[in-house]
């Protein structure tokens, strides 16, 4: 299919379509305006329904980083500990944020493309207590989805006190995800992953746990301190300036994905992972992430047996018309990612397969 631009086959930022970018194009309003309050409290709804949650949801301009950031300063208080899964690149940048930000951090850690059991959680747990346990959902370098409703069970049943907190930055939109049934304190994710939307928004969704808790850390930093945003969220607007364009985007957005149907939306993102998991297997490949935990919205290809060179790969399929991802931090090369997420649509998936299948001579 021709295109006149490189089709991102990349774990975020993903493809937008163009009716999505071009809903950015709208004209400008006041973010102090009626006509703001509007735009923000219809997204606030969506957003909810989005989440599976009637619990609030707070937008920002920021990548998911900034609400990690918030999470550990809002959440953990000083002369208490948090209890980090770590298992992957961003599950360990998380920890780090946290012990940047002055807190008590243990960790639980596992080998990069395994996961975390509740098992491990709950032998984990006799170490507390812990203001905060925080974990990754879906851990983008690895392709490895963590049981997040299973350890939030262990987690209630014997640290009922312990907030749970999960970056789904790369999981929501494309896999389950109930914060209300599941019982989870805190839900982060952003914008350019299977939200499919330009990067610079951040989303979370937090408890009445989480408010009580901020009220009693006095230091909760500026930008992302969650009273001051739940303050302003109340009259549907924001602390500081947010990108309107990007909310225009995102609203549209909302509504595609409603229409097609949450669920839908997951059984898409199951089905496009299950073809990249026959495509690799059958070309000789390996997958990374342990059986039982493979991603719905990534796929790590386990390239240590075939042995391609990714930056040769990459390089034949730019001649082809779409940017691919080469791995990522200490496992690139040895592995790269498909990344099945967003609006791609299984015919698109296919032209990548004919591509790499061109490449490797197949």
């Amino acid at each position: 299919m021709s295109r006149d631009h490189q089709y991102l086959i990349l774990p975020g930022p993903v493809e937008v379509r163009k009716e999505i970018l071009e809903a950015q194009s709208q004209w400008m309003i006041g973010h102090r305006s009626s006509a703001f309050a509007d735009l923000y409290g219809r997204m606030h709804e969506k957003l909810q329904k989005a989440f599976f949650t009637e619990n609030k949801v707070l937008m920002i301009g920021a990548s998911g980083t900034g609400f990690w950031e918030g999470a550990s300063r809002n959440c953990i208080r000083d002369d208490q500990k948090v209890l980090h899964l770590t298992g992957g690149a961003f599950s360990e940048r998380w920890a780090d944020i946290s012990q940047a930000n002055g807190k008590q951090v243990d960790t639980v850690q596992v080998e990069w493309g395994q996961a975390h059991t509740p098992e491990l959680v709950a032998e984990a747990l006799d170490n507390g207590p812990y203001d905060a346990i925080a974990l990754v959902h879906n851990e983008t370098s690895t392709g490895v989805t963590n049981p997040v409703k299973d350890i939030a069970a262990v987690v209630r049943e014997q640290a009922p006190d312990t907030l749970i907190m999960v970056d789904s930055v790369s999981g929501f939109l494309g896999t389950e995800m109930r914060v209300d049934e599941w019982g989870l304190d805190l839900v982060l994710t952003s914008s350019q992953k299977a939200f499919a939307l330009p990067p610079g928004m951040a989303f979370v969704a937090i408890s009445e746990r989480v408010l009580e808790r901020a009220k009693q850390i006095e230091h909760r930093g500026y930008y992302f301190d969650f009273l001051s945003i739940a303050k302003s969220a109340a009259k549907n607007n924001t602390p500081s300036t947010p990108p309107v364009s990007l909310m225009y985007a995102a609203d549209k957005q909302l509504d595609d994905i409603l229409t097609e149907g949450i669920e839908n939306r997951w059984a898409r993102h199951i089905a496009m992972k299950e073809m990249t998991h026959e495509w690799a297997t059958s070309r000789g490949f390996g997958l990374y992430a342990n059986e039982a935990y493979r991603s719905n919205t990534v796929t790590t290809v386990d390239n240590r047996e075939v042995g391609i060179d990714v930056n040769e790969m990459a390089k034949f399929m730019a001649g082809r018309g779409f940017a691919m991802d080469k791995g990522y931090g200490k496992i690139k090369g040895p592995t790269f990612r498909i990344p099945h997420m967003g609006d791609l649509q299984p015919a698109v998936l296919e032209e990548v397969f004919d591509g790499l299948d061109a490449f490797l001579g197949k």
